[in-house]
């Protein structure tokens, strides 16, 4: 059965968000909670409470893609913050938690794979 996104952090202006957003739509995924990340700003300390309760960080940018496996080799902060983080100092949008792994940036077929599709 596809899973569906518990939370989907966003910014309407960003290009890459929008490609996720019309992804999901397209696919029919239901989101749970959205964030506006206009409006709601999430610094270094906010962004490492987002990974509270996750094994599993996507990080995605362009065509590069790295898995980091928090349940049985968490990385330092440092290194989870330069993934999560960016140019702004805030965390990086999109980012989407599905169940237990955090996508952070968009890929359609990291998306499609989370999302046991």
């Amino acid at each position: 059965m596809p899973k569906n996104i518990d939370w989907f952090y966003f910014r309407k202006s960003c290009i890459t968000c929008k490609r996720a957003q019309t992804h999901l739509d397209e696919a029919g995924t239901a989101v749970k909670e959205t964030v506006d990340a206009r409006t709601v700003r999430y610094d270094e300390s906010d962004a490492l409470k987002v990974l509270e309760g996750i094994d599993k960080l996507v990080a995605m940018r362009g065509t590069k893609i790295e898995e980091f496996d928090l349940k049985k080799d968490r990385p330092s902060d440092d290194v989870l913050l330069a993934k999560l983080i960016g140019p702004s100092g805030n965390l990086r949008a999109p980012t989407a938690r599905i169940g237990r792994t955090l996508l952070v940036g968009f890929n359609a077929e990291t998306y499609e794979k989370a999302l046991g599709r």
